[in-house]
């Protein structure tokens, strides 16, 4: 199955980059180009892609903008955010806007092809270390999380699965953690996005910090 991709970036060198280097891969397509939020949207919409790769600085909607309105819409695509981690503020700002994950621009290419493939496939981020990182200080912030939500509608395995998902472990390692296989971890975690109507992995990591099952640091 190929990966359908729309690249926004208002910088045609990034965007013919990543598009140069989407064309050599067998599983990932490109099916349209945006150099501004509007664009992205539009494109969205009429593409129907299963990734949006976003920049944040784009002139006119940025980035963050625009993937609040792409992630409202019936059946919305993941939008990875490119971005760099010393520019938390964006990060931050992209994980309550509804993105999926986060690229850093100089990351290794076939890194970034890596990254574009699992949040596609609604799993893991970049790497379980990142995602910790970003939601224990996301949720230290002054913009607190709503107040604990009941932990109600899942089973007891189901909420020791969410709350290692909450801590950033992959599905094998959750599974080395509760002794399961690494197929069973997985079917876990798919249950649990459908019963918490759960966009993505790191919607199920904010999930499990307004359940209270995960407790940030201080």
């Amino acid at each position: 199955m190929t990966v359908r991709v729309v690249l926004a970036d208002d910088q045609p060198l990034i965007r013919s980059g990543l598009r140069v280097l989407i064309a050599d891969t067998d599983d990932l397509a490109v099916v349209g180009e945006a150099g501004t939020g509007t664009e992205a949207i539009q494109l969205a919409r009429d593409t129907r892609p299963d990734v949006v790769v976003m920049d944040i600085r784009m002139p006119g909607m940025d980035g963050i903008d625009a993937t609040r309105r792409i992630v409202t819409d019936a059946e919305p695509p993941h939008v990875l955010v490119l971005t760099t981690f010393d520019e938390d503020e964006y990060v931050y700002g992209a994980l309550r806007a509804g993105a999926s994950g986060f690229l850093v621009k100089d990351m290794a290419l076939e890194d970034i092809l890596a990254a574009i493939r699992v949040v596609a496939s609604g799993d893991a981020l970049i790497a379980p270390g990142v995602t910790r990182r970003l939601i224990a200080d996301f949720v230290g912030r002054a913009e607190p999380v709503p107040a604990h939500r009941p932990v109600t509608g899942i089973t007891e395995r189901e909420r020791e699965v969410l709350t290692l998902v909450g801590r950033g472990l992959s599905n094998r390692e959750i599974a080395a953690e509760l002794y399961i296989s690494a197929a069973t971890a997985k079917a876990h975690v798919a249950r649990l996005f459908t019963k918490l109507d759960a966009r993505d992995r790191v919607h199920l990591v904010i999930i499990a910090y307004e359940m209270g099952l995960v407790t940030p640091p201080r």
